[in-house]
């Protein structure tokens, strides 16, 4: 079995992790192509590395640009890609402009298309990944959902036939780098200066356009960090800064101290060594329950939904909207006594996906 995975983005590759892993025990040609979505080093090529992701095949290098932009210039690189590599799969990851022009390219060429994390859903129309995971769910051939509520969503939609529940690839890795940091194996993050790992802080990112693209709502979102009791390590995105620059927002206020972004071993033992999240971020939502840390998320809305229970995830979409005590409260809350259980799966998921793929395949000859 010939397999194409095509990624772009940081969230893509550490699914890729688990995923290269899980095809790396068997007799499978499996092929990476790298749009170059993400072109700053610390959301790309940082995990390639320390992930021990194989270097890419190929590699396209597309860069930034507007939506459609973006989308049609992977598009149109990677059609002749798929046409010389005529794979029996095209997996695509997640929900970016990665995705669907991946998943597009296949289908115009007869390729059969499987959708890794297939059947999320936040039902906010706001969000280009919205469009972008709809859109690839309808023409895709093989939905590899990581979660029960995932499979609700696609049999709605009248995708049931062609949905299988895979579990979360992400949980793979997450876990396996968890174990690692705990042994000792990987050295202390590199945590924004002015950040004390020996005492409560809180680890936070913000990247999303409705969060980031209008200086007003930026502005207050800035402002309701800053105001929290305990210091905030912000651990900055290139269009949270880019924005900053632009608006003229100082991040580093109050009790904000200003990072980079952390390779992803570096991120997982921040979240352990953190007292808690605040993101808009849904890999982080996810990582952070994982790992026992309580998650406020400043979106109306979650994909996630399993980390709602028990409060685990809390969704506040506009912090400088509360009470200064309430939201305080709010975002330093103790972890919930319940157990969060297993909603997306038991680190195992990424060999079921190759299983899923090989036994469709079969089922197709």
């Amino acid at each position: 079995m010939k397999v194409v995975s095509i990624v772009g983005a940081r969230p893509q590759l550490v699914k890729l992790a688990a995923v290269a892993a899980a095809f790396a025990g068997t007799d499978h040609r499996h092929v990476i192509v790298h749009t170059g979505q993400h072109y700053d080093a610390d959301l790309s090529d940082v995990f390639f590395s320390g992930l021990g992701i194989p270097d890419p095949d190929v590699h396209l290098g597309v860069g930034s640009g507007s939506h459609g932009v973006q989308t049609g210039t992977v598009l149109s690189a990677l059609d002749p890609v798929l046409h010389a590599e005529k794979p029996d799969w095209v997996l695509v990851y997640g929900d970016t402009n990665s995705t669907l022009a991946g998943a597009l390219s296949a289908v115009k060429q007869h390729l059969p298309v499987a959708h890794l994390e297939a059947g999320l859903r936040s039902f906010n129309r706001r969000m280009p990944e919205e469009h972008n995971r709809v859109l690839t769910d309808h023409c895709a051939d093989l939905l590899l959902a990581p979660t029960a509520e995932a499979m609700r969503h696609l049999a709605d939609e009248g995708l049931a036939p062609r949905a299988e529940l895979a579990g979360d690839v992400m949980v793979d890795i997450c876990l396996r780098i968890r174990d690692a940091v705990l042994a000792g194996e990987h050295p202390q993050p590199a945590l924004p200066e002015g950040i004390d790992p020996s005492k409560p802080f809180l680890l936070a990112t913000l990247h999303r356009p409705d969060n980031t693209d209008d200086p007003v709502r930026l502005s207050a979102l800035v402002g309701a960090l800053a105001a929290l009791p305990v210091p905030v390590a912000l651990l900055a995105h290139p269009r949270l800064v880019a924005r900053a620059e632009q608006y003229g927002i100082d991040l580093a206020q109050g009790s904000v101290h200003v990072g980079r972004p952390l390779p992803y071993a570096g991120l997982v033992a921040a979240v352990m060594t953190s007292c808690g999240v605040v993101t808009d971020s849904g890999g982080l939502q996810k990582e952070a329950f994982l790992l026992d840390r309580v998650c406020t998320t400043v979106r109306p809305e979650t994909e996630w939904v399993e980390t709602l229970e028990d409060g685990w995830n809390h969704l506040v979409p506009d912090p400088h909207e509360l009470a200064p005590d309430s939201w305080a409260a709010l975002a330093t809350r103790p972890a919930p006594r319940a157990s969060r259980g297993t909603p997306y799966g038991d680190g195992t998921a990424a060999a079921r996906v190759v299983a899923l793929m090989e036994r469709a395949l079969a089922d197709r000859a």
